[in-house]
């Protein structure tokens, strides 16, 4: 993922190509206690999203901290869209555009992800069929789902993160990274148990 604060800097950290510039926040991120209606939200962005792709979407799925009942989060609607080919915009984007999405950057370098929001809450990631950030996005999602003790620790992580001054949004993100790769490598660790 982009590191916000490298924006216009020299750096050997691959960058977006944004087709809009991200806005600076400079302040906390402000999260919202669980809300049961967001799993409806999803579900009106999944019938829109699906009405104007057809056939293309091979999956989509809530991710994302709305996606998990009980857990503070941003609100807003996180989505993976996988599609045959992400880095073939044209074969997607402009319906997607007509439905009201904007595309706001692509990361070629990093499974050809694609993301598209429909401003300011409901925000699209698009992969190709078998990209492995998928299958470890939806990992981390169920086991938030599924593990208190993670889900306990994953909101008290962003609690004490949220109150912090961030350039952007992303650069909270990435403060979390470390808590989300341990609850990911826990999640691993109990699916081959389970094998």
């Amino acid at each position: 993922m982009w590191v916000g604060a490298n924006i216009g800097l020299v750096t050997d950290t691959p960058q977006p190509e944004f087709v809009v510039p991200p806005v600076r926040v400079d302040g906390p991120v402000m999260l919202a206690e669980p809300d049961p209606a967001w799993t409806r939200w999803y579900l009106h962005e999944e019938a829109r999203i699906r009405g104007a792709l057809g056939g293309r979407v091979v999956q989509i799925e809530h991710v994302g901290s709305t996606s998990v009942p009980g857990l503070a989060a941003k609100p807003v609607i996180d989505i993976v869209l996988v599609i045959a080919d992400s880095s073939d915009e044209k074969g997607y984007v402009p319906d997607l555009e007509a439905a009201g999405y904007g595309l706001r950057f692509r990361e070629p370098w990093w499974y050809e992800h694609r993301f598209l929001v429909d401003h300011p809450r409901v925000q699209i990631h698009v992969f190709t069929v078998g990209s492995p950030e998928v299958e470890r996005m939806l990992l981390f999602r169920d086991r938030l789902r599924s593990c208190a003790d993670d889900r306990e620790l994953y909101e008290r992580t962003k609690r004490e993160l949220a109150g912090g001054c961030w350039a952007y949004v992303q650069d909270y993100a990435d403060a979390k990274s470390s808590v989300v790769e341990q609850i990911i490598a826990r999640a691993r660790t109990a699916a081959a148990d389970e094998v």
